[in-house]
């Protein structure tokens, strides 16, 4: 093991996930649980994430993204392992 508590993931989601303030949400729930990285809106309608942090954390947000907010609808999650970005914060991009 590297001794480095973080560990990240990047996330693809699909459905409607636009539009429904899904970035929005999901930056609140990474702040709360202290995850770092990043979201966006892709071309093709989907959502893309980054997130990286505790590895507890970081499975939380996960279990976040794959249900979304009210008024979204996820119909397809892919989440990779990721290299750690260090982020100092979650955004939106």
């Amino acid at each position: 093991m590297s001794g480095s508590p973080s560990e990240a993931r990047l996330v693809l989601l699909e459905g409607r996930v636009q539009g429904v303030g899904f970035r929005w949400h999901a930056r609140l729930e990474a702040r709360a649980l202290q995850v770092a990285g990043w979201v966006r809106n892709l071309e093709d309608g989907g959502v893309e994430a980054h997130c990286e942090g505790d590895p507890d954390r970081v499975e939380e947000l996960l279990g976040w993204l794959e249900m979304g907010p009210a008024g979204a609808r996820v119909d397809r999650v892919d989440v990779r392992r990721a290299e750690v970005e260090g982020h100092g914060g979650f955004e939106i991009r």
